[in-house]
């Protein structure tokens, strides 16, 4: 057997005699079997009847390693201790134990008699390391050998340990998914979901298995097979976190499939995307980062393996994001799921972690965010062209607010919930072009106040300009001026009642433009007072009505008549003109009453009696002031009323 040990050859171990990695011994940590009183105990397995107590045997082992540690000539072979070769059969004799033991099982079953195996191969890759730094002569290189075959053939029964232990996985989840033709449905989120967690956990280890895992990979470590020690890690490994993106319902998509697609469809893949990200942001990298750092003790380590592991995974995830710029169909409406994507590799990156391991994919990463931020500039700037070029020439019936107006502030609105994932795309869009106005004005405010302005709230505020200028320009399509200035209260009043209520959209505006928009509103609706009620004022003046010191009737029949001719048209026009906003409905119908049933009733109580009684007072007033109250309650309701109709219900109830 001795002889088959130092003619082994394996492909997935160095040759006998390698030198372990550069690990600093006073970095390991080795748990020692409890010290025990010598007793009669022998120690056990073939060849032992030196009669030598195993505790005091691994003392002298210890001792010759320390002798070997600190001899000054390393030109002069040592001299080879009589109990070296009954430590070399014992370390032997458990390696034939452990490996008639099923896989998967072979520690656990007797704690003491696990730590001394570990503890005798740690102090076995001690002496072959140590001997390897002199010079050999028959005997030294005899025992370097028959040591170092024995150190070779204890890493490959560990390293046939950890592949057992690391491949649980497989029969803890159901790995039938694996070989199933069927598409998969991505199962509800973990973190999202309400419902008690009934399946075993990903990454489906218990706790004893880490253990052994963790003692097997640090004695690996230890003796300078580090390197298969990591690659049957991250093998394994990348098996399970691809079972694990397909249970979650990831699967490569046909990018040309997918361009071909409606954006209903697309969405529905990107909010796939957007689950399985945030599912490795939330769960799978930090369990995957705390299962690296709970098998190996050695930082560097485990950073450096759970780095590959997140590169592999995240370099796939990269791919959808990427291939969806390829498409460059920036319309509107796809600004939101840029958003999202951005936001949520912003959580992929904060879940990757910063460090050395993880720099290049930190950058890639990042690259790929700064790509869908640009994007989603691009899209919003599409607004603000949809802004300039609707221009059309057919004005909005009845003076209603126009669909280009609640698009574009039900959008704005929707966008200021992303207000700072916009503020960071549009700050580093600037910073990217060279912008001179890399850093934001400061603006002024009506109180003198000095606030700091935005990237984003610079860029609402031009599209609401921009949509300010779309709506006077449609204002002039209408004939009449004062459906053009109810149209512009229509629409000015919407843009406020959107910013008032939404606080995020007031934020990124500020109190000025509010300030400044209610002031505009109160203009336009004086300038409709004047432009609509002024000529009717002007009949119930009492100015010109007097010849020669007396009231003049004929003049005073055409007063009533050019009234009733006014007020009627008035009536018949704008109770088809739509006030939606009851807030405003109800001020203009206030504001209007104030003015006119005053005047009309003071004209009707002086003027009235010099009308003849009968009929021809009915002729010439044909309304009192509760009725010319109630008509303009019939106002901006968007319907046609008949005055006819209305009249001769009031006069068979007896007004």
């Amino acid at each position: 057997m001795e002889e088959s040990f130092n003619t082994e050859k394996s492909g997935s171990f160095p040759r006998l005699g390698r030198r372990r990695s550069k690990l600093e011994t006073s970095s390991f940590k080795l748990e020692h079997v409890k010290t025990k009183e010598p007793d009669d105990k022998q120690i056990t397995g073939p060849g032992l009847d030196c009669g030598l107590k195993r505790d005091h045997m691994l003392e002298q082992v210890d001792e010759f390693i320390g002798n070997l540690a600190s001899a000054q000539d390393k030109s002069i072979s040592p001299e080879i201790p009589d109990f070296v070769e009954p430590f070399l059969k014992m370390v032997d004799s458990r390696i034939l134990t452990y490996e008639m033991r099923e896989a998967s099982a072979m520690f656990g079953q007797n704690q003491e008699e696990d730590s001394l195996f570990f503890e005798a191969v740690i102090r076995l890759s001690k002496v072959v390391d140590s001997l390897d730094e002199f010079a050999h002569d028959s005997e030294t290189t005899g025992c370097f050998n028959r040591a170092g075959s024995i150190l070779h053939h204890a890493m490959s029964l560990l390293e046939n340990e950890f592949l057992a232990l690391l491949d649980i996985w497989k029969r803890s989840c159901n790995m039938s998914i694996l070989d199933s033709k069927t598409p998969k449905t991505p199962k509800e989120s973990v973190f999202n979901s309400n419902q008690p967690e009934t399946e075993i956990e990903f990454p489906y280890f218990p706790p004893e298995s880490i253990s052994v895992m963790n003692r097997v990979a640090t004695a690996m470590i230890f003796a300078g097979y580090e390197a298969e020690c990591c690659v049957a890690y991250t093998s394994l490994r990348l098996k399970a976190l691809n079972a694990e993106f397909y249970n979650q319902g990831y699967e490569n998509i046909n990018m040309e499939d997918f361009q071909r697609m409606e954006w209903a469809s697309q969405e529905r893949e990107i909010e796939n995307w957007i689950h399985i990200v945030t599912y490795c942001t939330v769960n799978l990298f930090p369990v995957e980062r705390n299962l690296c750092n709970s098998i190996f003790e050695h930082d560097s380590t485990a950073r450096r393996l759970f780095g590959d592991l997140a590169t592999s995974m995240t370099v796939k995830l990269l791919n959808f994001p990427n291939a969806l710029l390829l498409i460059k169909q920036y319309s509107t409406e796809k600004l939101f799921k840029f958003l999202d994507i951005h936001e949520t590799l912003s959580d992929l990156i904060s879940g990757i972690g910063n460090d050395l391991s993880t720099k290049d994919l930190i950058s890639e990463t990042s690259l790929t965010q700064h790509r869908i931020g640009e994007a989603a500039v691009s899209i919003f700037c599409e607004l603000e062209d949809s802004i300039k070029s609707d221009n059309g020439r057919i004005p909005v019936a009845n003076g209603a607010v126009h669909p280009l107006t609640r698009y574009t502030m039900n959008y704005l609105k929707y966008a200021c919930e992303y207000k700072d994932t916009l503020e960071q795309v549009f700050r580093e869009h600037n910073e990217t072009e060279g912008s001179t106005e890399q850093e934001p004005k400061n603006a002024t405010e009506d109180d003198g106040e000095s606030t700091s302005t935005s990237h984003f709230a610079t860029q609402l505020r031009l599209v609401m300009d921009l949509l300010d200028a779309n709506i006077d320009m449609k204002s002039n399509l209408y004939k009449d001026p004062s459906l053009s200035y109810i149209f512009l209260m229509n629409n000015g009043r919407y843009m406020l009642q959107k910013v008032k209520s939404s606080t995020d959209i007031h934020e990124v505006t500020g109190n000025d433009w509010l300030r400044k928009r209610s002031s505009d509103l109160r203009q336009y609706h004086k300038n409709y007072q004047r432009e609509t009620w002024s000529k009717v004022l002007q009949c119930m003046s009492h100015e010109g009505l007097q010849v020669h010191g007396r009231v003049s009737k004929s003049i005073l029949k055409e007063r009533f008549k050019s009234f009733n001719a006014m007020f009627e048209e008035i009536h018949k026009t704008q109770c088809s003109w739509m006030v939606s906003d009851e807030q405003l409905k109800s001020e203009l119908k206030i504001s209007i009453s104030a003015v006119v049933i005053p005047a009309y009733r003071s004209f009707l109580g002086r003027f009235s009696s010099h009308l003849d009684t009968g009929k021809q007072q009915q002729k010439y007033i044909k309304y009192q002031p509760e009725e010319i109250e109630g008509l303009i309650d019939e106002l901006f309701e968007g319907t046609v009323t008949s005055l006819g109709r209305r009249r001769h219900i009031h006069l068979s109830h007896g007004r």
